[in-house]
């Protein structure tokens, strides 16, 4: 159905695609798997109409096509869904799924008719979204589905899924994958890019693997294992399990007690209590949307919590800002790093400095940047954590996702934090990244520092964790050892099963 034939595209200096070629069949669903950075979304994003190619091209079931915008695409028959979805909040599905394709006219709007044809969509795929609810009161994963929806009320044939499940529950994923399969069945052509070769072993029909913004492979996923993938994102052997010795807690540094957040529909933490000591990682095990994301960041100084005490190192920093926090040691790897971890139009170097840009070594006493301080920290912070492109005067919006979250990584660890909260810390993250941030926190740890782990991956959260609570509609209902519990209990406590 789609081929892409030497495709080529920079950015000034930075070749994103290098003579890209591919072939994807209709009715499959093929994985585009590769390093971050390595071209994949670039490529994707050029049949989609967002990027001109600067040569190659494109090949629409066997017929050249040009396509200059989105606008090109979608009357091709092509849809995207991105990793950070385009949905308006306070909108409705329908209102959402229809604008700039609206039923009726300007003056008269016909939304019952739309209302009408989504719900006839919804429930052919069994997506179980109703057309008048508001975006803001959905799931990330029913947010994913109005996505989907959008695309294919636009008559999309072929649909892109940009790292599709980074954001579902275990539960949601398979969901997730049952849709998708279903679509397959109905004759839809499907390109997922992601980072998760367990999903794409379960989902997809053929692969193709990029590096360095050239193709490097395609294979059959019936003929190939991680292993083999992992060896060709990566160009060596990768280790797929985290290896660790047994922690050796010391003295507590973090005790929270009776803590309460509220959220935005009622208490969204409700009397939680815990300790992290020192050396040991504790993770939290959850669906999202279950308190994890309020907690972290009142432990972090961004929001006040109603009630309850925080103590680190014994000592009481309940209502603390952020920056005093960050002062006393507490490092904060946020789950969203658009919206909490970086200034996006800043460059790389500017946002190497944050948190620290007031005070030596970064800044004199005076409160001037030392611009030698600076590049010195943010090109350790570029080798150290392998972000590309290496260069400090680029925009943080110019890298991909996996990069920008490198980058995060890197600047927090650099404060050589005594406490580290950290919130999907391999999200949209590639598989050698992975290995590297799981090696890390185990190296952090083993320096005798505490973490407070949060992840949706349950496999990482058991993988990392020494000790693993559950929270559940906002309390802690269950603590498990991770090298013992199953991944079938876990799940039952996370649903209240």
């Amino acid at each position: 159905m789609l081929e892409l034939k030497n495709i080529h595209k920079a950015f000034g200096d930075c070749v994103a695609n290098d003579d890209v070629s591919l072939v994807v069949h209709r009715a499959t669903i093929h994985a585009i798997v590769g390093e971050n950075g390595a071209g994949k979304s670039t490529a994707m994003k050029i049949v989609y109409g967002f990027y001109n190619p600067d040569g190659g091209e494109i090949l629409l079931n066997g017929k050249p096509v040009n396509i200059r915008n989105p606008h090109d695409a979608i009357a091709l028959g092509i849809g995207m869904v991105h990793q950070h979805f385009m949905l308006v909040d306070t909108m409705t599905v329908a209102e959402n799924i229809i604008l700039g394709a609206e039923t009726g006219s300007p003056i008269n709007l016909d939304l019952d008719q739309a209302n009408r044809n989504i719900k006839s969509l919804s429930d052919e795929l069994k997506l179980n979204i109703n057309p008048q609810a508001l975006i803001e009161d959905l799931s990330v994963g029913q947010q994913q589905r109005v996505e989907l929806l959008k695309a294919l009320y636009r008559n999309a044939d072929l649909l892109i899924l940009d790292e599709p499940t980074a954001v579902l529950s275990p539960q949601e994923v398979e969901e997730f994958f049952n849709i998708l399969r279903r679509m397959k069945e109905q004759g839809k052509t499907i390109v997922i890019i992601t980072h998760k070769l367990d999903e794409v072993l379960a989902i997809s029909d053929e692969v193709t693997v990029m590096r360095d913004g050239r193709t490097v492979g395609n294979v059959r996923t019936a003929e190939t294992s991680a292993k083999e993938l992992a060896r060709m994102i990566v160009g060596r052997d990768v280790l797929l399990r985290v290896e660790k010795t047994d922690a050796k807690p010391a003295a507590t540094v973090l005790q929270v007690d009776g803590l309460a957040v509220e959220g935005r529909h009622g208490m969204a933490v409700d009397g939680v209590s815990f300790s992290v000591a020192a050396g040991e990682i504790v993770g939290i095990a959850g669906i999202e949307g279950n308190g994890q994301t309020e907690l972290i960041e009142a432990l972090a100084g961004l929001v006040d919590p109603k009630s309850g005490r925080v103590k680190f190192e014994g000592h009481d920093v309940t209502g603390l800002g952020a920056r005093k926090l960050k002062e006393l040691g507490i490092a904060h790897i946020p789950e969203d790093r658009h919206k909490r971890g970086l200034l996006l139009n800043s460059s790389l170097a500017e946002n190497s400095i944050l948190g620290v840009h007031y005070r030596p070594p970064v800044a004199s006493t005076a409160g001037f940047l030392d611009s030698a301080a600076v590049d010195t920290r943010v090109r350790s912070i570029i080798e150290d954590f392998d972000v590309r492109p290496a260069m400090p005067e680029l925009t943080a919006k110019s890298l991909s996702g996996g990069n920008q979250q490198k980058l995060i990584i890197g600047r927090e660890f650099e404060l050589d934090p005594k406490l580290l909260l950290v919130s999907q810390p391999t999200r949209g993250v590639d598989i050698g990244a992975i290995e590297f941030i799981h090696r890390s926190l185990i190296d952090l740890r083993d320096k005798g520092r505490a973490i407070l782990l949060v992840s949706a991956e349950l496999e990482e959260v058991t993988a990392l964790a020494d000790r693993l609570l559950i929270i559940r509609e906002g309390k802690i209902v269950g603590e498990v050892d991770p090298k013992t519990a199953s991944v079938e209990e876990i799940g039952l406590m996370m649903t209240g099963g």
